[in-house]
C-alpha cells in the first residue's frame, strides 16, 4: 500500500444507527451513515471524500440515465470473533470492478484510490458491522457516467461511490428455479462477464414470468440453443454429481463469481474433483432422473451459498434430495463463514482486516 490518501470526511452529526434492530435486518433498506464518493474529471479522479449518505444532484441529461455507463460490484465485510472487522477478497472485487470498467468504456480506479477509501468508509461506520450469525456488512461499490449532454458517446466524467447497508440472509429457504428457455440475459461476445447495470434490468421481466410460476429464479441458459446452463439469477450455479462438482466454465456471457473461486477452491483443497466446462441442460436433466445429481446450489456475495431444492423443465418439476451437514454445499458454506470470521485458518490471505 503506497502512503495514506487524504480523504475529506465530514462525519454526519445525526447518525441513523439506532434505526437498526439487529434481530430483523431485511436486505439492502437501511443504509449506514456516510458513503464515499469521488470524481473523475478532465481525464484524472479528483480528491476523494467521505460524507453523510444521502441524495445526490444529477442532470436530467445524465448519460448514464440514457445511454447505461453504470457498473457495480457486491462485497461484504463481516464481524470477526475477536471483535474486529475484515473484507472478503476485496482486491478481486476491485479487477472485477475495473474488467467491467473497460468492457463499459469507463476510466479504471487505482489500487489505493479504492482500498483506502473502502477502509476508511467502513472503519468510520464499524459500528453498522452486524455481529450476530448470517449477517454481515453489504458494499456496493460503483460507477456511473456524469456528463449532461446528450449524444451516444462515452462520458467524459464519472463519479465512483461506496455505500453499505447491514444485511442478513438473502434467501431464508432452498430455491425453486427453472431453466430458461425463451429469454436471454447475456449472449457470447456481450457484456455479461461485466457487473454492468443494463444486465439486471434485462433479467427483470423473464424473472417476474418465472416467479408468477412458482419459481424463485430462474437458471439462465445459453443465447443460441437454450442448451447450455449460465447463471442463476444473481449467482454462479453449482452442481454435484456423484461426487464431482460440476460448474460452467467462465466465458463473455458469464460473471466471473468471487463466490465462486472460493468454493472450486475449496473443493480443490478437500480433493473434490472439479470440472469447470459446459454443462447442458441434458445432462442436469438426466443426472436428475438418474438420481445421480446430489445438490444444485447458487453461489453469490448477497447469496453466498443458496441450495436449489427444485427444478423445473419443460413443464416438469424434479425434486433435489435434502442435504446434511455432510453435503459439500454445507460444508463449504461452514468454512466460508469460519474463514470470514476469524474462526478458521486464513490459508489462501482472503480477508483484508480493516
Amino acid at each position: 500500500m503506497t502512503e495514506t490518501l487524504t480523504i475529506n470526511t465530514q462525519p454526519t452529526t445525526a447518525s441513523r444507527l439506532g434505526q437498526l434492530d439487529p434481530a430483523n435486518i431485511e436486505f439492502g433498506k437501511l443504509f449506514s451513515d456516510h458513503m464515499f464518493a469521488v470524481d473523475y474529471v478532465n481525464g484524472e479522479w479528483q480528491e476523494p471524500q467521505i460524507v453523510p449518505y444521502g441524495d445526490m444532484a444529477v442532470s436530467p441529461a445524465n448519460s448514464a440515465l440514457h445511454y447505461g455507463q453504470a457498473i457495480f460490484e457486491g462485497m461484504k465485510a463481516y464481524r470477526t470473533a475477536q471483535g474486529g472487522v475484515a473484507l472478503f477478497r476485496p482486491l478481486d472485487n476491485l479487477h472485477r470492478l475495473n474488467a467491467s470498467a473497460e468492457r463499459m468504456c469507463m476510466p479504471t480506479l487505482p489500487e489505493e484510490l479504492f482500498m483506502q477509501g473502502l477502509t476508511q468508509l467502513i472503519r468510520l461506520d464499524a459500528g453498522w458491522v452486524p455481529a450476530a450469525d448470517g449477517t454481515a456488512l453489504y458494499i456496493r461499490p460503483f460507477m456511473f457516467a456524469t456528463d449532461g449532454l446528450l449524444g451516444v458517446r462515452p462520458s467524459d466524467s464519472y463519479r465512483f461511490m461506496i455505500i453499505t447497508c447491514p444485511v442478513g440472509a438473502f434467501y431464508n429457504k432452498p430455491l425453486r428455479v427453472r431453466f430458461e428457455e425463451k429469454y436471454v440475459r447475456s449472449a457470447e461476445g456481450g457484456a455479461g462477464y461485466a457487473k454492468n447495470a443494463g444486465n439486471y434490468g434485462a433479467a427483470m421481466y423473464p424473472t417476474k414470468l418465472a416467479q408468477q410460476q412458482g419459481y424463485n429464479q430462474l437458471i439462465w441458459t445459453d443465447a443460441s440453443e437454450h442448451r447450455y446452463v449460465e447463471e442463476s439469477g444473481t449467482m454462479n450455479a453449482l452442481f454435484v454429481i456423484d461426487g464431482r462438482v460440476v460448474t460452467p466454465a467462465l466465458s463473455s456471457s458469464i460473471l466471473d463469481g468471487i463466490t465462486r473461486r472460493s468454493v472450486l477452491q475449496l473443493a480443490h483443497d478437500w480433493g473434490m474433483p472439479v470440472e469447470e466446462r459446459k454443462v447442458s441442460v441434458h445432462e442436469i436433466v438426466q443426472a436428475l432422473e438418474a438420481g445421480t445429481l446430489q445438490e444444485a446450489f447458487g453461489v453469490g456475495t448477497a447469496a453466498t451459498i443458496a441450495p436449489i431444492a427444485v427444478i423445473g423443465n419443460e413443464g416438469r418439476d424434479y425434486t433435489l434430495p435434502e442435504v446434511d451437514d455432510s453435503a459439500f454445499s454445507r460444508r463449504a458454506s461452514a468454512a466460508l463463514t469460519a474463514i470470514r470470521t476469524g474462526q478458521a485458518a486464513d490459508a489462501h490471505a482472503w480477508m483484508v482486516q480493516v
